[in-house]
Formats: C-alpha cells, sequence, structure tokens
C-alpha cells in the first residue's frame, strides 16, 4: 500500500482509523521528543510534554486545516506543551548530554561533552520566547518562515528574539571562555 500524506492520515483518523493517527505519530514522535527535551532540559518533562502533545494534537485534529502542514501544526503543540510544562515546574535541570562523537580522545570528548553541557545550560537559562526560538532554529533546522508558524509569531519577532538569544548566549559563553 502507497504510504498516505499527513492530511490523507489526518482525514482517515477523523473518519475512525485508529491506525492512521497511530502512524502519524511514528512519523513525529521523534522529533517531538526532541524538540521537548530541548525545550525542558529533563527528559521526564520531554516524555511528559511529547505525550500530552499527541493526545492534545488527538482531540482537536477536527481543527487541523489539512491544507496546511501537519508538521507545522503539531510542531506548535509540542512547542507550547514544552514551554507549559517549564512554566509548571519553573527549574531547569541538566540534559544527559551525547555531544561527542566519534574520533575524539577522551580528554578532547570530555571537553566536548563539559562544553556542552555549559552551552545547554546557557541554552535553558534563556527566557523561554528566546529558548524557543534556539531550539527550532540551531537544534531543529526550522527557516524563519516555519518558526513563525510554529511558535504563531511575525517572522520580523522571530528574528528579533533569535539576535537577542544568540546575543545572551555569546555574552554568557564568553563569561564561561567559551568563545572569543
Amino acid at each position: 500500500m502507497p504510504t498516505r500524506d499527513d492530511s490523507e492520515l489526518a482525514r482517515a483518523t477523523l473518519a475512525g482509523e485508529r491506525q492512521a493517527f497511530d502512524e502519524l505519530v511514528d512519523r513525529y514522535e521523534l522529533r517531538i521528543y526532541s524538540l521537548a527535551l530541548r525545550v525542558t532540559g529533563n527528559t521526564a518533562d520531554a516524555m511528559d510534554a511529547t505525550q500530552s502533545t499527541f493526545l492534545k494534537a488527538y482531540r482537536n485534529l477536527h481543527r487541523f486545516d489539512t491544507g496546511r502542514p501537519f508538521f507545522s501544526w503539531i510542531y506548535r503543540i509540542g512547542m507550547n506543551e514544552s514551554l507549559d510544562t517549564i512554566q509548571e515546574r519553573r527549574r531547569f535541570v541538566d540534559l544527559d548530554p551525547e555531544w561527542a562523537s566519534g574520533a575524539a580522545s577522551p580528554e578532547q570528548e570530555s571537553a566536548s561533552r563539559e562544553a556542552g553541557r555549559e552551552i545547554q545550560n546557557a541554552v535553558l537559562e534563556l527566557p523561554p520566547e528566546q529558548r524557543a526560538v534556539v531550539v527550532l532554529r540551531h537544534f531543529h533546522g526550522l527557516s524563519y518562515q516555519e518558526m513563525s508558524v510554529v511558535i504563531g509569531v511575525p517572522v520580523k519577532r522571530i528574528k528579533s528574539r533569535l539576535f537577542e538569544a544568540r546575543s545572551a548566549l555569546r555574552e554568557r559563553l564568553v563569561h564561561l571562555g567559551l568563545a572569543p
């Protein structure tokens, strides 16, 4: 059977085909979890945000405009759920970093992991609005337009938030000796 696109799966779900929504979850679960992990900084919170994202998406699927990308719609829900989670928890927790890769020496891997932790901590210290744009742009590779759709603000505001976030991160990383 040919692969159905997201809009077809959404329509099939609304028509009562449970497996269609399962396929949407399979397509987007890892991306939403990754987004939530970067925003919340905590695996348990990321799992909660991911689960609530798909629960909310399922309950509100009738509101999804099948003429628009499902990706943007589900990412927006995921971002909102992640931000709600950190608002509820009002705490920041280190990620379990897996920053180093490949052929580095143990010393290089250790230094890389430490730098990664410092960068992640600096990102987690940003206000939620700035953290959201950094995560979407630098960890998920979204364009300004895609970020605008996901977050629900104009591209101009996305660019402004990203500029402010990068400035704050640079200042923090210079202070830590991780940037010139």
